[in-house]
């Protein structure tokens, strides 16, 4: 990996743990989320900082970014745009919708409905939507972050199994600890300093490393410690439905990308476990009533190879 792009790769991860405090492994997985191509869906409680990491991120990148703010009325031409009836014209005239950014910030998903919702579904799959027959692509990079409350919450609607997805990694930020929330209530607003934050990486040195991750190799003995983890998820009777072949292709790219960050150019097992939480609990529905143990966590026993 070129040296310079690792070290602005690292400054921007450096950039965005002084906004966003005590929650480096939350950065690290949305930083990998985004090389990788995907979509990242952060479910919390309200205050805990979701609004906030999407807008560093798109700040410390350079890129441009629109947020959706979803609400129960929201119509699926809010998103992706419109068509207007130009009279001097004649002609219609089309008007592009927020979805028209490299980052989109698709803040409480879980208030709209599954209407409005599966408005962004095209967009997150193939990277384009499709208007009145005519095909738009969208911005290169495209990367969606989408927030939502928890769904016990009064106002919400449980995003589907479809949509969710579409959604490469899905974490979560809590509480911070201790020291980092004492910070928070002695220094000034972390809102207050995204307006002093600088680019630390350009557009084209991101795409670079999109490439690179694709480039980054995985050992036969790797795949099959990639491919225990899926058929202990589909045989084991834990859940109700097992993970898919797309699952064991995301869980691949992010933990490619993942090794990326930690300057390798080759996957280890340990980057597997540090995004496979992310990667699946979303995905996976938990058969047993006793829930403390993270499905994820539940993957783990599988012995490597």
């Amino acid at each position: 990996m070129d040296k310079q792009l690792h070290a602005k790769l690292l400054k921007t991860i450096e950039s965005a743990n002084e906004i966003i405090l005590g929650k480096d492994n939350a950065i690290r997985l949305a930083i990998t989320c985004l090389l990788s191509r995907g979509h990242l869906l952060i479910e919390d409680l309200p205050g805990v900082g979701k609004t906030t990491l999407a807008h560093v991120i798109a700040q410390l990148l350079g890129l441009q970014f629109n947020r959706i703010q979803f609400t129960s009325d929201m119509l699926p031409a809010d998103i992706l745009g419109i068509s207007i009836y130009a009279q001097n014209s004649g002609h219609f005239t089309f008007h592009p919708g927020p979805i028209f950014a490299n980052v989109i910030l698709a803040d409480e998903i879980n208030r709209a409905t599954p209407k409005a919702q599966s408005a962004l579904l095209e967009a997150m799959e193939e990277r384009q939507i499709t208007i009145e027959g005519e095909t738009r692509q969208l911005l290169d990079p495209f990367f969606v972050i989408a927030t939502q409350n928890p769904i016990e919450h009064i106002g919400t609607y449980p995003l589907p199994e479809s949509q969710l997805d579409r959604f490469l990694m899905s974490i979560t930020l809590g509480y911070p600890d201790a020291e980092a929330e004492r910070l928070l209530l002695t220094s000034s607003d972390r809102r207050s300093e995204l307006q002093h934050l600088r680019a630390t990486i350009d557009q084209t040195s991101l795409l670079q490393l999109q490439q690179q991750v694709s480039q980054v190799t995985s050992s036969a003995a790797l795949i099959d410690y990639v491919q225990a983890l899926l058929q202990f998820s589909r045989q084991s009777g834990q859940f109700v439905c097992g993970l898919s072949p797309r699952a064991g292709l995301a869980l691949l790219h992010a933990s490619k990308a993942w090794a990326l960050i930690q300057n390798r150019d080759y996957v280890i097992p340990e980057d597997v476990q540090a995004v496979l939480p992310a990667v699946v609990n979303h995905r996976l529905v938990n058969m047993e009533q006793d829930i403390s143990q993270l499905p994820a966590e539940k993957l783990l026993t599988v012995a490597i190879p």
